[in-house]
């Protein structure tokens, strides 16, 4: 797979393999084994998906990606962590933003590199539960700092909205890149982030793009589900709720079948190329558990929509109610979307 460049003198993947998928705390019934999980990331990295996001927060999954390292040098040698971009997280406590100490920054760092087993990691994308604790500049002061010790590459931002992106560029503190949000189902990002971001050389990476696996054949054609297995499908089945419920994605889900077939592949693919392709985005998120569709994730640089095409999501998208609002503003404040966040996981 081609690489594409974040910033200039780091590149990534334009597909990230995710890692929330695999903490322990995201299958709401299935567990999946260590020695699969380790193969599995390998064989990621071998077929070209060579950047890793995963999370402070996430259960497990450092110290997973630690033992895939490891794995990965016994068979390829001490190339093997050069051939990785490691992308973590800092997610401060909820509980502890009003009190927040700069030196927490350093400690979870600190523990995120032993989990790893490098002495520096490539990204860290720093996450904030709520604006009116005001400290998050100077959590990225510390993270600014960490780089310069070297123990940080880069540093990114993840779910910010345009207002608190501005006023952190305006600080002085631009970072490389802002995880987002962002699918078929959920623009929030083209009512001025995404402008925001292209001016400012800021790379957008996307979760969300399948939201959650609704984005399949499996779920063309069917009633609403009534039950779900992951948290995932939980957290975006609200998101279908908001962007018009079930009837109207049906609609998408047909026109991206037919887009599907034209490409000689399966709905997950378009639904992903099509975030790729927009503005300022530099990659898509995969939260694959497995390798059963990494054929498809292999395809999704590779799809060009034709004008045909990109009008026939268009005509669906016009009908859509939401979200609305800024960026990852109805998680942080409203309820409903709260309620299957852990706030206070570190």
């Amino acid at each position: 797979m081609k690489k594409t460049n974040l910033i200039s003198g780091y590149e990534i993947s334009p597909v990230i393999k995710g890692g929330w998928q695999l903490s322990s705390g995201h299958s709401l019934n299935r567990r999946i084994t260590e020695d699969e999980a380790i193969a599995d990331m390998i064989t990621f990295i071998e077929s070209g998906i060579t950047t890793l996001d995963f999370g402070d927060i996430y259960t497990g999954v450092e110290e997973l990606i630690g033992k895939t390292l490891v794995h990965l040098g016994k068979k390829i040698g001490s190339s093997a962590q050069e051939k990785v971009q490691l992308h973590t997280k800092y997610v401060p406590n909820e509980s502890f933003l009003s009190k927040f100490d700069s030196s927490d920054a350093l400690h979870i760092v600190n523990r995120s590199l032993k989990r790893l087993g490098v002495a520096k990691v490539d990204v860290v994308q720093l996450h904030w539960w709520r604006y009116e604790d005001r400290h998050y500049l100077s959590a990225l002061e510390a993270l600014f700092e960490l780089k310069q010790l070297g123990k940080v590459g880069n540093v990114g931002v993840t779910n910010f909205d345009l207002a608190r992106l501005q006023e952190i560029v305006d600080a002085g503190l631009k970072p490389a890149s802002h995880q987002i949000q962002y699918s078929l189902l959920d623009r929030r990002a083209e009512f001025g982030m995404s402008q925001f971001c292209l001016e400012n050389e800021i790379g957008i990476l996307c979760y969300g793009t399948v939201a959650g696996g609704f984005f399949s054949e499996k779920f063309l054609g069917v009633d609403e589900p009534s039950q779900v297995e992951t948290r995932s499908n939980v957290k975006y089945k609200i998101i279908i709720e908001e962007f018009g419920g079930w009837k109207l994605f049906q609609e998408l889900l047909r026109v991206c079948k037919v887009i599907a077939d034209n490409h000689s592949t399966d709905i997950a693919t378009i639904a992903s190329a099509w975030v790729l392709k927009r503005p300022g985005v530099k990659a898509v998120i995969v939260g694959a558990r497995n390798i059963s569709h990494i054929n498809s994730n292999l395809q999704i640089p590779e799809i060009i929509f034709t004008s045909q095409e990109l009008a026939s999501l268009d005509g669906v998208l016009a009908q859509s109610k939401g979200p609305q609002g800024p960026v990852y503003e109805l998680e942080r404040y409203s309820e409903k979307h709260r309620t299957i966040m852990h706030t206070n996981n570190n």
